[in-house]
């Protein structure tokens, strides 16, 4: 079965953000990803929710906004409103995370966990009943570029047996170093969307070659 790829901007010609979109839209890739850093959750800030409705004019992809910032709760109102369809946030540091998941359902929207490398994945357990996706971060977030961590593989081996033997029909989504050989690893162990910024919209060979080769992981 063909990865949803969801393509990360964060890494992409700001300058060209219309085009990039374009490239990446017409390259095959099913999602587009926005990471929302507040410079207080990780050490970087990125852009808001000006962005997201910038990205909302520029494409019909769905928008898949991932939400590193403090008191979620705040803000769910106003990334639902500028085009967000999928809004995950953390596991950490959220001790309202039900809430926040409800808020984000309410919303009309499709509600996501994330959990950071040094999380234990069972961390997200509790909820999954409540979310539509998990997101497996396979880097330390905060900036785009870093190399994957292979010991992610374990993390999304065992929560793909706990979905099994739930028989929930929840994706699991990796963001963090993924490029043609990681992809497959993680697919391998049960990943479904495949999220990607560098090797996408840095690759040496375009963006067409890029999402080729990761829809053929």
């Amino acid at each position: 079965m063909k990865p949803i790829i969801s393509a990360s901007i964060l890494n992409s010609d700001f300058g060209n953000l219309e085009s990039e979109i374009k490239k990446a839209e017409e390259a095959g890739v099913d999602w587009i990803h926005l990471d929302i850093m507040d410079g207080h959750f990780v050490p970087n800030i990125s852009f808001g929710p000006h962005v997201v409705s910038m990205c909302n004019k520029i494409t019909d992809l769905p928008l898949d906004v991932h939400l590193m910032i403090s008191d979620p709760d705040k803000y769910i109102q106003v990334f639902s409103d500028s085009g967000a369809d999928y809004i995950s946030v953390h596991i950490e540091n959220n001790p309202n995370v039900h809430r926040t998941l409800q808020n984000i359902s309410s919303n009309g929207k499709h509600a996501g966990i994330v959990v950071n490398p040094g999380t234990p994945i069972e961390s997200v357990f509790p909820v999954l009943h409540m979310v539509d996706y998990v997101l497996v971060m396979s880097v330390n977030p905060g900036f785009g570029g870093q190399v994957f961590l292979p010991e992610t593989l374990i993390k999304i081996k065992i929560l793909s047996d706990e979905l099994k033997k739930r028989n929930l029909p929840i994706l699991i989504e990796v963001d963090g170093g993924l490029n043609k050989e990681t992809a497959k690893d993680v697919k391998k162990a049960g990943a479904n969307i495949i999220v990607a910024g560098s090797y996408i919209f840095k690759h040496p060979e375009g963006i067409q070659e890029a999402v080729k080769s990761l829809n053929n992981a």
